[in-house]
C-alpha cells in the first residue's frame, strides 16, 4: 500500500482526491494538512504547523499538493526533508518559487509537477505541439474559462499552452484581451473567463482566411484531475529522485 498525505485537504480538490484515495485498494489515506485541524474519510487533518510531525508519524510515501502558491514551496521543502515523494498540481507559482522547489527536490525525492493532471489535457498538449508546427502561419487565439473562485489568471494550463505554442509556432507577443481600436498583428490573443462553477475549459483557435481549426478540452468534474493525480502517485512511488512530468507518467512523446 502506498501511504498518501494530502495538502489542502479541506478544499474542493483535496476532498475529491481524499475520497478517491480512500476508495482505492492500493493507496492508503493516512492524513491531511490544512489551515485548521479536522478529519476526512477516516483520516485526520492537522494544522499546517503540525505537518512535519504528521509525515514523520505516518511514514508517508507520497505528499499530494493542490494548494496555493504561497503554501506549496514550504510543503515541497517539508516533503523533501522527510524523503516523501511529491505530486504537485498547484498553479500560479512564480519563477523564483519554482526554482526554490526544484532546488529542494533535486537529488532528494522524485516529484511529478504539472499544471494539469488530466490525462486528456496532456494528450491535448501533445496535439497542440503538432498543430503549432503545422499551423505556425495562422492567427492564434487562446481562450480559457474557470469557476469564479479561481485566483490565478491565465490558468496554469493556459500558460503551458502558451509555452508550447512559443516552442512550436515561434515566440509571439501575448495580448490579454482587446479593447478599442486594435489592429491585429502577429500576436497570440489570450482571453480569460471566470464565472459560476466552470471546472476548466481550454480552447485554441488557428485561423486563416476561409477556415479555422479549433482544438479544445473541457473538464466536467474535478475527478478528472484527481484521477490523473492518483495515476501519478502510483507511478512516482519508488522512482529515482528528480522532477518528472505527466508526459513521463503517460509515456507520451517528448519534444
Amino acid at each position: 500500500m502506498i501511504k498518501v498525505v494530502i495538502c489542502g485537504a479541506s478544499g474542493r480538490m483535496g476532498q475529491t482526491i481524499g475520497r478517491m484515495v480512500n476508495e482505492s485498494r492500493d493507496l492508503e489515506l493516512v492524513g491531511g494538512i490544512d489551515l485548521k485541524p479536522g478529519s476526512f474519510f477516516g483520516a485526520g487533518i492537522v494544522d499546517s504547523k503540525d505537518a512535519d510531525a504528521l509525515l514523520k508519524k505516518t511514514k508517508a510515501d507520497v505528499l499530494i499538493d493542490f494548494t496555493v502558491a504561497n503554501a506549496v514551496v514550504e510543503n515541497v521543502k517539508m516533503a523533501a526533508r522527510n524523503n516523501v515523494a511529491l505530486i504537485v498540481g498547484t498553479t500560479g507559482v512564480t519563477s523564483d518559487q519554482r526554482r526554490e522547489m526544484e532546488t529542494a527536490i533535486q537529488g532528494r525525492v522524485p516529484a511529478v509537477i504539472s499544471s494539469n493532471f488530466s490525462v486528456g489535457v496532456n494528450i491535448f498538449w501533445q496535439l497542440l505541439r503538432n498543430a503549432g508546427r503545422l499551423l505556425r502561419d495562422y492567427d492564434i487565439e487562446v481562450i480559457e474559462a474557470h469557476h469564479r473562485n479561481k485566483k490565478d489568471a491565465p490558468s496554469g494550463t493556459a500558460k503551458t499552452i502558451l509555452q508550447i505554442l512559443d516552442e512550436e509556432a515561434g515566440a509571439r507577443q501575448k495580448m490579454y484581451g482587446r479593447e478599442g481600436m486594435t489592429e491585429r498583428k502577429n500576436e497570440i490573443g489570450v482571453h480569460v473567463i471566470r464565472g459560476g462553477d466552470i471546472v476548466g475549459d481550454h480552447k485554441v483557435l488557428f485561423s486563416k482566411n476561409f477556415e479555422t481549426i479549433e482544438i479544445s478540452h473541457r473538464a466536467y468534474d474535478r475527478s478528472v484531475f484527481a484521477s490523473g493525480a492518483l495515476l501519478a502517485t502510483r507511478w512516482v512511488a519508488g522512482k529515482e529522485p528528480g522532477i518528472y512530468s505527466m508526459s513521463d507518467v503517460l509515456g507520451l512523446e517528448k519534444k
